[in-house]
């Protein structure tokens, strides 16, 4: 069943702590922050999600990356994550909607994850497939790990 793994949130930066619950707003997850809003947050990006095995595929390859390294706030485990594009939508949990509206571009801040801190390997143009997205939240409300996951709507 595809599902949560887990739940990041930081008071700005990376990495991002995990958490046992989060409330999903509009404006992203409670007690999460980001430090350059030019970059990072804003309605269109409420959320950063990630794929549990693009992470173990990362640390198979010798990157030192974990769940909440290189900024997600949400990692799902058993998705299709060649499935997860622009114009998808996830239910996650009993009512948090999300609609993915971009691949996100990495920056240096995530360098440290990366093997000879090539974090580019997670660069859709570089790597398509390897990257984190970005959601808009459609629908609030309270996400926990292990809550289930499914794809609702495709482009």
């Amino acid at each position: 069943m595809p599902r949560v793994a887990s739940l990041h949130v930081s008071n700005g930066g990376v990495p991002k702590r995990p958490v046992g619950e989060a409330e999903v707003t509009h404006a992203g997850m409670s007690g999460d922050r980001q430090r350059n809003l030019k970059y990072h947050g804003g309605p269109d990006r409420a959320l950063c999600l990630y794929a549990a095995e693009r992470i173990t595929a990362l640390q198979q390859e010798g990157h030192p990356i974990a769940p909440g390294a290189v900024g997600e706030n949400v990692v799902v485990e058993g998705v299709d994550w060649d499935r997860v594009v622009p114009g998808t939508r996830l239910r996650i949990g009993e009512r948090v909607e999300v609609e993915i509206t971009s691949y996100t571009v990495p920056c240096k801040t995530i360098r440290k994850a990366f093997v000879h801190e090539r974090f580019t390997r997670i660069s859709q143009k570089v790597h398509p497939g390897w990257s984190r997205v970005y959601a808009r939240v459609v629908r609030v409300g309270v996400v926990r790990p292990g809550d289930r996951v499914d794809l609702v709507g495709a482009p």
